[in-house]
């Protein structure tokens, strides 16, 4: 039963919402426990915002691009900024 409940874990998604600081806009956006980064990217061009030169930043620490949601410990409502590279 326990590993049946930890499977489904990764396949549950929850919301989060990304500030774009330079417009001050917010998208909320679907994610998985297993989604990185660059697939929160991914999820961003396809709804039309542009995040190529820009990175991401979560409790003043820049994510990594290979990093997970979940080894991130980022939970349901949190807010993830997006920046550009030249504003650190």
């Amino acid at each position: 039963m326990e590993k049946l409940r930890r499977l489904s874990l990764n396949w549950v998604k929850f919301e989060i919402i990304v500030h774009i600081q330079e417009d001050c806009r917010m998208f909320p956006v679907a994610v998985r426990p297993t989604d990185t980064i660059k697939d929160l990217r991914v999820n961003l061009v396809k709804q039309g915002i542009t995040s190529w030169k820009k990175h991401f930043s979560y409790n003043g620490r820049e994510l990594g691009e290979y990093e997970t949601i979940r080894n991130l410990n980022i939970k349901s409502g949190a807010v993830i900024l997006l920046l550009n590279k030249s504003s650190r």
